[in-house]
């Protein structure tokens, strides 16, 4: 049986650690309405666009902000599962406010009190460009742990740069799904190439319209997939971060760019001296790591 519900705001328990950690424990996520303040997510949302239209990818006459797209969009072809070029997505990933918002002290409070510990930010952000384009197939079901591993107790924030209507295409999670453990995967059009099965599993989605500053936190166990985008002319931008306690193992991977895009000296080549404190941070820990196990990737039999 599969049924829907809306997301509800747990803005509430921001302050309340018990409250997070149970709330996490039984749903596997946490919504909270605008944790972050519209002009901070606005603000990365401008400098992604300028990029893109830099590309010619947003059309010409328009707000920016709107991030309307250009017709010649249709005929880029996306790579890295994020919606856009590689170049393209080099760039983004020199920009040092995509990197700043991930520390940003309203979430790493929030991640410390979850974690109940000194948190790690994985370096391995991930940003999303999804254009209409008609050979980007949506994120299909999946869990985060297949792809991340190490510590099966790692949480991605997901946040849209901008407001994100369902029809524009945002994030739907299945409430306590992270207690069902790893779940076998048949192959699927879509970022990662994978699907968890979910035959005769019962599904409740949770969904909703989301506006600039929301934020959905889910545990890497937890089964989630991408809304189409519905739009002929507009671009969804979205960012993953992922946390976890220091504690914790970590894969030596999510230490490095997303796609293996550049190395880090390149990516930081043209940030201040400013900006110093993103700059290799997690050299200061002394982490535990914990090889890949390629296994966890293993494909069923159609």
């Amino acid at each position: 049986m599969v049924t829907e519900i809306s997301y509800e705001d747990a803005t509430p328990l921001l302050n309340d650690a018990a409250g997070l950690q149970a709330r996490m424990e039984r749903d596997g996520f946490i919504f909270f309405r605008n944790l972050f303040t519209r002009e901070t997510v606005l603000d990365l949302r401008r400098d992604i666009l300028l990029i893109l239209n830099k590309y010619g990818w947003i059309a010409p006459n328009t707000d920016l902000m709107d991030g309307m797209a250009d017709p010649s969009v249709h005929d880029m072809v996306p790579e890295c599962g994020v919606g856009v070029t590689r170049p393209a997505y080099e760039d983004v990933y020199k920009t040092e406010s995509f990197h700043r918002l991930a520390h940003h002290p309203t979430v790493m409070n929030l991640m410390g009190r979850l974690t109940g510990e000194t948190v790690l930010v994985h370096p391995r952000h991930i940003a999303r460009m999804m254009f209409p384009v008609k050979s980007t197939a949506p994120t299909p079901p999946h869990q985060d742990h297949i792809f991340i591993q190490g510590a099966q107790t790692v949480f991605t924030c997901w946040l849209p740069l901008g407001d994100c209507s369902e029809a524009l295409g945002g994030l739907q999670v299945m409430r306590g799904s992270h207690k069902l453990g790893v779940l076998p995967l048949r192959a699927a059009e879509g970022a990662g190439g994978r699907s968890v099965i979910l035959d005769g599993v019962d599904q409740e989605w949770c969904h909703g319209d989301l506006a600039a500053g929301d934020v959905i936190i889910f545990h890497s166990l937890t089964v989630h997939r991408a809304v189409p985008n519905t739009y002929k002319d507009r671009v969804r931008l979205s960012v993953d971060y992922r946390y976890q306690a220091l504690s914790l193992p970590i894969e030596d991977k999510s230490l490095l760019p997303h796609c293996d895009l550049l190395p880090w000296d390149d990516i930081y080549a043209g940030w201040s001296e400013a900006d110093a404190d993103l700059k290799y941070y997690w050299k200061q820990y002394n982490l535990d790591f914990q090889a890949f196990d390629d296994s966890l990737l293993a494909i069923l039999p159609s």
